[in-house]
């Protein structure tokens, strides 16, 4: 099975390499003949660079293990490390000027700093790509560096193009003309554009719904919505599935509501924690139906049954659906015929719709009571005119025959790459979706292989890492869109293969599943556990051969 690339030669990016500087000197350092000597010692001291826990001696630590080093300057993962240690140590001198000079202020600076090393230690702290994605061209895109390069992207959540749609972009155009670029603050204070009122009257009709309310985000939406009931709403109990989005979460947390958490799928705790409530108090029951980094899809019907059969209201997210699922692209709930059985939807102008907003759609007086009580509405500059008439003419464009089109292509495309992925043998999680999550558990593995994409073979796809999914579940997530050709997808898949072997991880045997692969191999670096000396959490241990290869 072969290793991963040595990352002090230029085979990653100098991002990769400085994103992951602390991480790759400690563990990789000892194996190089030309960073053993020194490295490990220099970004030792980085990774623990408090004032406080070192003294006012740490920048001359710094400074002379860099001067002791001249084999580092031979070194290209230095060139690209080396300004970040100096950067540092003049750092620290500062944070001590000011411990000196102020004994009783607070060290914010340092406070930050130490925050901002903690996510690089565990692995969670993100780099931007910079993309600049081509409206004329989807699904490429170029990658701004030191030169530009036409890349083709694999993650975007602009599910059907419709950001490069012709007349979604004359629309926002002809809304500028006509209205200008900004709304001019809230509704209470500007009004109503008759945009917004059009825009919310298409959307309660999509969902066969009384009325709609329009929020600057979906985020917003689901956090000013169930807080708002949640708080409300006398003795209220929220039911939340446990895969609900962060927005979900947060609002159902500050709503001080009484919480009850249910598994995915699993019908017999919801009705057990339901039976558990006095069936007159109020209660909602809230779910997504596709799950964004699962690509799993909730039972609509089952869950909305149980809801109703104990007194709950259903609160359903559908905003990796809309525009995507259903005969006039309304989402699971209306492909699945469940349309009338729930009490509030929620869904997104910025992912399938290709412009910027959130919404929620139920009876009149459930959205009424919304907008006359929900701050996240209230007190929040509207969605400007542009991204009204962009919005409203791409849900139109939905709606038609030429939505079921474009809907028809996309599922055929997530087909064929899934078959694809399959004849690979790469391991795919078991995802009912257009959203293909390729599993790889670990944070630094799964940037390198992004990295190795972008930069050897012009395939954009973005690492999924904590917080957004548990530790250790680190993964690649793809999302064909119509665009996407056969001929690209073959490419693609050929290039994460090749990307994959050089990672050292390993394949699917005939008939095996992604589930059995993880039972049978170390959860860092994915070797097979043929022999004892080998174990299977062996998280940073030297028995792991990832470690031990020279390389």
């Amino acid at each position: 099975m072969k290793a991963m690339k040595c990352p002090f030669l230029r085979q990653v990016s100098p991002a990769f390499r400085l994103s992951n500087a602390v991480f790759l000197a400690k563990n990789f350092g000892p194996y190089c003949p030309t960073m053993s000597r020194m490295m490990v010692r220099c970004l030792n001291t980085i990774g623990d660079h408090n004032p406080q826990k070192q003294g006012l001696g740490s920048s001359k630590v710094l400074n002379a293990s860099i001067e002791e080093c001249d084999g580092l300057k031979k070194c290209p993962f230095f060139e690209s490390v080396g300004p970040l240690v100096k950067e540092i140590s003049q750092e620290v001198n500062q944070d001590v000027t000011c411990v000196q000079r102020g004994q009783d202020m607070f060290p914010y600076e340092s406070f930050f700093r130490d925050k901002i090393a903690q996510k690089k230690a565990d692995h969670s702290y993100r780099i931007f790509k910079r993309v600049a994605r081509m409206a004329e061209r989807p699904p490429f895109a170029t990658e701004r560096t030191d030169y530009d390069k036409p890349v083709t992207v694999w993650c975007s959540n602009d599910y059907l193009g419709m950001t490069s749609h012709p007349k979604v972009k004359k629309a926002i155009i002809d809304a500028v003309e006509q209205f200008g670029s900004g709304s001019g603050g809230t509704r209470n204070i500007s009004g109503n554009t008759p945009l917004h009122e059009e825009l919310e009257s298409e959307l309660a009709s999509l969902h066969q719904k009384e009325k709609a309310l329009l929020f600057t985000s979906c985020f917003v939406a689901n956090d000013s919505t169930l807080f708002t009931l949640g708080k409300s709403l006398p003795n209220c109990h929220i039911f939340s599935d446990a895969g609900n989005h962060a927005s979900m979460i947060q609002g159902i947390r500050n709503s001080a509501a009484q919480k009850h958490i249910f598994r995915f799928e699993d019908l017999d705790q919801l009705e057990s924690q339901l039976k558990s409530v006095d069936k007159r108090a109020p209660k909602i029951v809230a779910f997504e139906t596709v799950h964004s980094m699962t690509g799993d899809i909730s039972p609509v019907h089952d869950i909305c049954d149980l809801a109703r059969r104990y007194g709950a209201i259903t609160f359903v997210d559908e905003v990796h659906a809309v525009g995507l699922y259903g005969d006039q692209g309304a989402g699971v709930a209306e492909r699945d015929g469940a349309l009338d059985k729930i009490d509030i939807i929620s869904g997104t102008l910025g992912k399938a719709f290709g412009n910027i907003g959130g919404y929620v759609a139920g009876t009149a007086e459930t959205v009424d009571m919304i907008r006359s009580y929900a701050a996240g509405f209230i007190f929040t500059t509207s969605l400007p005119p542009p991204n009204l008439n962009g919005s409203l003419t791409s849900v139109r464009i939905l709606r038609s025959s030429e939505g079921q089109q474009l809907r028809h292509l996309h599922q055929k495309n997530v087909a064929y790459l899934k078959d694809l992925l399959t004849q690979a043998r790469l391991p795919q999680m078991p995802s009912k979706s257009h959203i293909i999550p390729i599993p790889v558990g670990d944070p630094v593995v799964c940037a390198w292989i992004c990295d190795e994409l972008m930069t050897r073979h012009n395939h954009y796809v973005q690492s999924i890492n904590y917080p957004t999914v548990p530790k250790g579940t680190e993964r690649l997530r793809v999302a064909p869109t119509p665009f996407h050709t056969r001929e690209m997808m073959e490419e693609f898949v050929f290039q994460l293969l090749r990307v994959w072997n050089d990672a050292g991880l390993p394949l699917l045997a005939k008939n095996q599943t992604t589930d059995q692969l993880k039972a049978e191999t170390c959860s860092y670096c994915h070797r097979t556990a043929d022999n004892s000396a080998i174990k299977l959490q062996c998280d940073l241990d030297q028995a792991c051969p990832q470690y031990t290869r020279v390389h």
